[in-house]
């Protein structure tokens, strides 16, 4: 029978020493490559074309979510499953979105992780039994609905990360550091994200943040 093969990206070595040992103790599978950040994992992907690919969410280079929907346009064969330390609706909704078919915690039992890699190889859905139940229910029964109505969706890409930035209490000139795009970029990009999503200023902002839940309002 021929084994599933599996791609590892994270950045830290001992996890991705774990995940070998796990996804390699299993009889149907077998790790073929590893990474230590996303643009590795990006160029392994496309290189040796595994079954399914296992990815932190966060990582240098190119975060998780961005291997994600890359991998979705360049080597749509590789099914994907995502490890995070998040439970937030935001984040699941948008790794599922991105192209995702698994989303494990890491704080889940090592059975969630070989079943999410062979649920991906099977072209089903796998979430951590952790996530909490509404959010199963948000993205799979009424997610769409939901989509629609949430007008964050608007928002491009470079627009939701100065958005993230800002609401996390970075300054024009430190985003525009991170993002290596110049302060006045920044500021434009926040002018449009305030028209797109109707608020009008930063408290307005943080407010809408902590309502879908892309930051925690006891931190």
């Amino acid at each position: 029978m021929r084994k599933i093969r599996v791609l590892i990206a994270d950045d830290h070595s001992i996890v991705r020493e774990g995940l070998r040992q796990l996804v390699n103790s299993q009889p149907d599978m077998e790790v073929v490559a590893e990474a230590e950040d996303g643009r590795e994992a990006l160029r392994l992907a496309k290189s040796i074309g595994p079954d399914v690919a296992l990815i932190d969410i966060a990582m240098p280079q190119l975060s998780g979510i961005e291997v994600v929907r890359l991998l979705k346009e360049t080597t749509p064969e590789t099914r994907v499953v995502v490890l995070s330390m998040h439970k937030k609706e935001a984040y699941v909704h948008e790794v599922l979105s991105c192209g995702a078919l698994g989303y494990v915690l890491k704080a889940s039992p090592s059975n969630e992780v070989v079943d999410a890699i062979r649920a991906a190889h099977r072209s089903e859905y796998y979430l951590s039994s952790k996530i909490q139940a509404d959010v199963v229910d948000t993205y799979l029964r009424i997610g769409e609905r939901r989509v629609g109505e949430r007008t964050y969706d608007l928002l491009s890409e470079r627009e939701q990360q100065v958005f993230r930035l800002v609401v996390e209490g970075h300054s024009s000139r430190e985003i525009g550091d991170l993002l290596c795009i110049s302060p006045k970029t920044v500021e434009k990009h926040r002018s449009n994200i305030m028209k797109k999503l109707d608020l009008y200023d930063l408290p307005g902002m943080v407010k809408y943040a902590v309502k879908i839940g892309l930051i925690d309002p006891e931190l």
